[in-house]
């Protein structure tokens, strides 16, 4: 984490710890929700409903706490959130 904030300032450390999880979910399972939420911070909305999604087709828990995860205050005004909220079964 230190060597990533050292290249990189905040978001460099996001970039680590997303090839962190990345790498950790070759060989066992890592959070796909926990890589969105790190997208949307770095604002790689792309990316982060590309996990999201995942996350969705995993059945992940996760997505339960969508409404409330400050990680996900940059995504939280596209139309592609509230799709996901309604799929999830979330009031909107």
């Amino acid at each position: 984490m230190e060597q990533g904030f050292r290249s990189g300032g905040w978001k460099g450390v996001l970039r680590n710890r997303i090839e962190a999880l990345l790498a950790h979910r070759q060989t066992t399972h890592s959070s796909a929700y926990a890589i969105a939420a790190l997208y949307a911070e770095l604002g790689d909305k792309d990316q982060a409903f590309q996990w999201l999604n995942t996350a969705y087709q995993e059945r992940n828990g996760e997505l339960l706490r969508m409404k409330t995860d400050f990680a996900l205050d940059a995504i939280r005004s596209d139309p592609r959130f509230a799709e996901l909220l309604r799929k999830v079964g979330l009031p909107q």
